[in-house]
């Protein structure tokens, strides 16, 4: 078994190494080269006029021309790609750009042949192939390198996008706070033998719990999966604070197959229930609610808690602003978690679009 890990773990690291290279299959880059393409065009169109306007015609056919070689760029690097990952990255690099350059050539040579060939009087007559192949080539040398450079800064910021989410994201696992593990093993130990069914449930509870927390690298998850999450950290909460903690669970109309950032919902109502109903004598009642409104899913989590003299510092906050700047990476401005704070009463509601 050690072996293919360790293959495994190459293949990461080579990943890694040329996460540079996007993938030229996908719809984003054929936009952008295109877009890049059609400003070529037109540059090139109006510097080859000295004397009079460039004609529709004209720029139609350069349009044309360039969008078609963009076409045969995006295919033939999106076909080169899984060759590209396995080069040391100044070859990769090279071998890139040598093929923009080597497909642009064979380009216009075909354009040029075909025009002579079918006397379509689109290149003027007295050019030469060999100078229209290297004039091409030319234009590709330094729009090349720069659609190269272009991709390569892209590709880095989102590296460093995606790094700063997976590190808000441990941030946030690393939340998860040592004094809940060893109440609810000792929940579980005083359940063992007087209730042993429910101590085998708290314990799949927590294992649930543990298991998304700090075994999922991915941080992605589903609505269904979220409530379920949510649902064992407060049954665990229950058997620890009995009759104090009570909760109003009204999500049926939801979409459980909805996917979702990691980690959104129990972090809420385990400030419920670490903030609002512990410190209270009496506890309180934690309401969960969620409705479809539109495009978009709101979950309500409500739940008392004593005047503000008298609460808990710290935590709560730093979880707030956490979830606040993931669904930022993940939403932009479409989702949104807001907060209104009682005086006796705190009140948090998720916005979330709904996207399959």
């Amino acid at each position: 078994m050690a072996i293919p890990e360790r293959a495994a773990g190459r293949a990461a690291a080579v990943d890694s190494v040329h996460h540079w290279l996007p993938d030229f299959c996908s719809w984003p880059v054929l936009a952008a080269l295109a877009v890049i393409g059609e400003l070529v065009a037109l540059v090139v169109v109006l510097s080859a006029s000295d004397i009079g306007v460039p004609t529709w015609q004209s720029l139609g056919l350069a349009s044309l021309f360039v969008q078609w070689l963009a076409v045969v760029w995006t295919v033939s690097l999106c076909k080169a790609r899984p060759l590209l990952v396995r080069l040391a990255p100044w070859m990769a690099e090279f071998a890139a750009y040598a093929l923009m350059l080597a497909t642009t050539a064979a380009a216009s040579w075909v354009v040029f042949a075909m025009d002579r060939n079918l006397n379509l009087g689109f290149i003027e007559s007295g050019a030469d192939s060999w100078r229209f192949v290297l004039r091409n080539s030319v234009i590709c040398a330094l729009i090349g390198g720069a659609v190269l450079r272009y991709f390569y800064v892209q590709e880095q910021w989102r590296e460093r996008v995606q790094a700063e989410e997976r590190a808000r994201f441990e941030a946030l696992q690393a939340r998860i706070r040592p004094h809940f593990l060893f109440n609810s093993m000792n929940v579980i130990a005083s359940l063992i033998r007087a209730r042993p069914v429910q101590a085998e449930a708290a314990v799949e509870d927590l294992s649930d719990l543990f298991r998304a927390a700090l075994g999922r690298d991915d941080a992605r998850s589903t609505l269904g999966e979220e409530l379920d999450l949510a649902r064992g950290y407060l049954r665990i909460e229950q058997l620890r604070l009995g009759d104090r903690l009570r909760v109003d669970w009204q999500v049926d109309g939801l979409p459980r197959d909805l996917e979702l950032p990691s980690l959104l919902l129990q972090p809420l109502v385990e400030n419920a229930v670490y903030h609002g109903i512990q410190p209270l004598p009496a506890g309180g009642t934690v309401r969960v609610h969620g409705q479809v409104d539109g495009n978009v899913i709101e979950i309500r989590v409500d739940n008392p808690c004593p005047p503000p003299a008298a609460r808990r510092g710290g935590g709560n906050g730093m979880a707030l602003n956490n979830i606040r700047s993931r669904l930022a990476l993940h939403y932009g401005g479409r989702a949104a978690l807001w907060v209104e704070d009682a005086a006796e009463s705190f009140d948090c509601r998720l916005r979330v679009p709904l996207q399959r």
